[in-house]
């Protein structure tokens, strides 16, 4: 992901999430975060997909993922986890961490897919609703 990408980005954040990113969050992850990773998924040059992570030493936080509304539906999350997972591998990462709202059994249906392990709650973790956050992990050491 670069900067110039933040104009869709941002069209698809807000489409997807209750309290979306705003571009000042986005900038300061692209810019100043030396721990972030960003990538998009292009179709046609339009981004349809973005997913992020931390890397901190040998873990790896997902922060988000999402799809256009248009696109959904086709495996291209799954496809953008599996690349942030190819490229966490690459960077040493031994375990993989992400937070999901309670009630996004889509999402979690796909993480538990892709080997993550819900194992612990963060109560009332979203702003929008107090909604609790489920909290997954992924040992790498473990394959998808």
């Amino acid at each position: 992901m670069e900067v110039g990408h933040l104009d869709q980005v941002l069209e698809i954040e807000r489409q997807s999430f209750p309290v979306p990113w705003s571009r000042q969050a986005f900038e300061f992850e692209l810019t100043r975060n030396d721990f972030a990773y960003y990538l998009v998924l292009l179709a046609a040059e339009r981004v349809i997909g973005y997913a992020g992570m931390w890397v901190v030493i040998d873990e790896g936080h997902i922060t988000n993922v999402a799809v256009h509304p248009d696109w959904r539906g086709r495996g291209l999350g799954r496809s953008l986890l599996e690349e942030l997972i190819r490229r966490a591998r690459q960077k040493g990462v031994v375990r993989m961490t992400l937070e999901v709202r309670q009630s996004n059994q889509v999402a979690r249906h796909l993480y538990r897919k892709l080997g993550f392990v819900e194992n612990g709650r963060r109560r009332k973790y979203y702003s929008d609703n107090n909604e609790d956050a489920i909290i997954m992990w992924l040992e790498l050491n473990s394959s998808f």
